[in-house]
Parts: structure tokens; C-alpha cells; sequence
């Protein structure tokens, strides 16, 4: 099984500089996209539908801001909008889920820290999240997260991470944060577990990939069950898009 994610930094832009003339060459079995910049009425076009999958888009209800999408060849069993946190702050950030019979794939876009206000979300965002990925992790349920994660775990992750020490995104407590998912929680960075270069980036915060110093932030996060289902991994850098390049995983498994 083949999974492709991307931060768009909007699906129509994405679309103009030929995204999906890529996506159909890539043979994804499933495809999440993150930061749409659109409502779903917006997408009614059959360049946003390609041909042998099934669509599904969560939007953020407010023109021109974040929105995701999942992409599958095969129909889910269900589709989940949100976590559903009980303070709603899910909604802050985007996130849509597909659950197929033992397997979910989730669409991640986390809220962006940009002042103090929207750190104290991003940081309540992650929290409540933690407490939600501990839950699932009981269950008899294999879980993929695909998405724009918004920080990044090591050093190696970061270019020339001693000027971003106090950078939103590389801060002490978001490493912390991703250190308890990895290492106590139990869940798995599935490109790190197959790929260990410390050149591999995703993100250019400049807006330019390649322009200034590269981040690597897009993530995908499997279930411990699922460490040794990861075949290859590989961050996409001969293709232009948003500021992101494209994350291709490829999974012992089927849906």
C-alpha cells in the first residue's frame, strides 16, 4: 500500500502548477492532502475528483483557511471529521480520518503558533491529542497519520537548528511532546524508520522550497503494530507545489 501526503498551501494553486497530472502517476493507493484553503463547494470540479477514488474534504468553514482531504482508491467503511475533543479546539487545526476494516488513515493539519494566543492553542491542541492517541492506542486498530504536523522532532530535522532553539515548532516542549509519542506512547516516525540522512526536509518556512533553511515537519505516524509493515520512504524534492514536498510511504499491507 502506497500513501502520499502534502501540504498544499492551497488546492487550487497546487492544481495550477499540475499536482494532480503528479498524483496520477504515483500509484497511491491513498492520497491526504492538508491546508486546502477552500471550502468544500469550492472543489465541485472533476480536477479535484481524479478518477478511481473515492473524495473526501473537511474545510474549516472560513474562506481561504486550512481544509483537508483524503483520497482512496478503496471506499471506507466510515469517515470521521474531527477527534473529537470535548473543548472543540480539534476544529483549531484540520483533521479527517478514513477507518477501512482493521486500518484508519488520518489527514492531519495542526494549528500554526504565530503569536502567544495561538501557541496556547497549538499547545491545548497537542495535549488534548496526546490524551486521544494514548486512548486509540488500546484498541485492536492499526492507525496512520498523514499530515502537516507543524514542528519537528531532532536536530537532524531542522537545518542549522541552532538559530530555531526558540522558533515555534522546534521549541523544547514541542520535542518533548514528540518524544513521548515515539518513545512512551509508542507510536513511529515511519520515514525515520527507514530513512536516517539528516538532509531530508519537507518545508521551507520562507514560502520558497529551497529558500532558506528546510524544515522536516510533515509527518507520517503509524501505530507501533505497524513498524516493521514500513517498506520505503522517500520525501519527493524533483516536484514544486507549496512551500512542502510531497511524503510517498510504502506499507506491507491492504485495505
Amino acid at each position: 500500500m502506497r500513501i502520499v501526503s502534502l501540504s498544499v498551501d492551497g488546492i487550487h494553486q497546487a492544481a495550477q502548477r499540475g499536482l494532480y497530472d503528479w498524483l496520477a502517476e504515483q500509484d497511491a493507493d491513498i492520497i491526504c492532502l492538508q491546508d486546502l484553503r477552500s471550502l468544500e463547494p469550492e472543489l465541485d470540479h472533476p480536477v479535484f475528483h481524479p478518477d478511481g477514488y473515492y473524495s473526501y474534504f473537511f474545510d474549516s468553514g472560513t474562506p481561504h483557511e486550512n481544509g483537508v482531504a483524503i483520497y482512496t482508491r478503496s471506499q471506507p467503511k466510515a469517515i470521521i471529521f474531527g477527534m473529537g475533543f470535548a473543548n472543540g479546539e480539534d476544529m483549531y487545526g484540520r483533521y479527517l480520518q478514513a477507518d477501512f476494516e482493521r486500518l484508519s488513515v488520518g489527514s492531519l493539519l495542526a494549528p500554526i503558533a504565530k503569536d502567544e494566543g495561538s501557541l496556547e492553542k497549538k499547545v491545548q491542541f497537542f495535549d488534548d491529542m496526546q490524551a486521544h492517541l494514548i486512548k486509540i492506542s488500546r484498541k485492536r486498530r492499526d492507525f496512520i497519520f498523514c499530515g502537516n504536523w507543524g514542528m519537528a522532532h531532532r536536530r537532524a530535522d531542522v537545518q542549522n537548528w541552532q538559530d530555531h532553539q526558540d522558533t515555534p515548532g522546534f521549541m523544547r516542549h514541542e520535542q518533548r511532546w514528540l518524544d513521548q509519542l515515539f518513545n512512551e506512547i509508542g507510536y513511529v516516525d515511519a520515514f525515520r524508520k527507514v530513512v536516517k540522512d539528516a538532509d531530508e526536509f519537507s518545508w521551507w518556512p520562507s514560502g520558497t522550497v529551497g529558500e532558506g533553511d528546510g524544515w522536516r515537519t510533515d509527518m507520517q505516524v503509524v501505530s507501533a503494530t505497524l513498524k516493521n509493515r514500513i517498506e520505503y520512504g522517500a520525501i519527493n524534492k524533483n516536484v514544486n507545489f507549496s512551500s512542502h514536498l510531497p511524503v510517498i510511504m510504502d506499507y506491507d499491507l491492504e485495505v
